[in-house]
């Protein structure tokens, strides 16, 4: 494994580094005004959500790494603190890359990426028309991560107002993750996109009290063919079955085909028995994976 002192590599280095390995990001497509009322629109990827109550995003404008020079966002929010956060999805993904060409201060990204304004209702900065979701933010706090190439400057936005637009809602009224087609920054010049295909859930432990992996038999957790993900959910069950639950897999057909095919071949049936199990577990069926490698 390499192992890097961060102390040791140029700013540019260890920001290659890290903007490779954390990551994806979502992306803040933030809308700034100045004192005399030049619009700046940029992205940065530096963002996340940070608070629910009070309804807080966070975002660092860095210093630039080749100059030291800090952005025009930056400077906007210190002169008038509010900032609109448009969400960024994939059909406005290349017009959102443009606009985070280094144009001089006072020409509007808005027009040179091809942007429709959109008036905000309590703040001086226009929303971006075409962001599925567009968020109204008051400036809470800046604070200076350092004077330094690349150091950050973490913006505090407080959410007041969110705008949505309905096509990307359910029939509950909520957001649909697969309608609203986001997409996040990675390394370099690579990004990804979250689509319907590339969708999946894992259930949240917040009622329950998993068993834990380290109560599977030691087989299991060594297994040769169950991965981490794979003994996570097994381990995520709130109690283990009974003798008498493990030894009624025993019936069934697919089980019963291994049993029958293995005797006196301890390895091979421990190892089909766990192809098996993992067969259940890609199903979404952990009690019945979890009787099998019980068996």
């Amino acid at each position: 494994m390499l192992t890097i002192n961060t102390s040791e590599l140029s700013p540019a280095q260890l920001q290659n580094y890290l903007q490779y390995a954390i990551a994806p990001r979502p992306i803040c497509f933030a809308s700034t005004i100045d004192q005399a009322g030049n619009i700046n629109l940029s992205p940065f990827s530096f963002f996340n959500l940070f608070s629910t109550n009070p309804p807080m995003c966070i975002f660092s404008p860095a210093r630039r790494v080749r100059d030291n020079t800090t952005k025009h966002t930056l400077e906007n929010v210190l002169e008038v603190k509010e900032c609109v956060i448009n969400i960024v999805n994939y059909p406005m993904v290349q017009q959102m890359s443009l606009s985070s060409t280094e144009y001089a201060k006072g020409i509007n990204e808005f027009d040179k990426a091809g942007f429709s304004m959109l008036p905000s209702t309590l703040v001086k900065p226009p929303r971006v028309a075409e962001a599925p979701v567009q968020m109204e933010c008051l400036i809470t706090e800046v604070i200076s991560l350092g004077e330094n190439p690349g150091a950050g400057n973490l913006i505090l936005a407080e959410i007041k107002l969110i705008h949505i637009k309905e096509e990307i809602l359910d029939t509950e009224g909520k957001i649909d993750q697969a309608k609203i087609d986001l997409v996040a920054r990675l390394g370099g010049d690579w990004y990804c996109r979250v689509t319907p295909e590339n969708l999946f859930k894992v259930a949240k432990p917040l009622t329950t009290l998993g068993v834990g992996v380290d109560a599977l038999p030691h087989a299991v957790r060594n297994s040769m063919v169950l991965t981490g993900n794979d003994l996570g959910m097994l381990g995520n069950v709130e109690q283990l079955p009974t003798d008498e639950e493990v030894d009624a897999m025993h019936i069934h057909p697919q089980v019963k085909e291994i049993l029958d095919a293995t005797i006196g071949d301890a390895g091979n049936r421990e190892r089909e028995l766990h192809e098996l199990a993992k067969v259940f577990l890609n199903a979404g069926n952990v009690a019945d994976a979890l009787k099998i490698v019980l068996l």
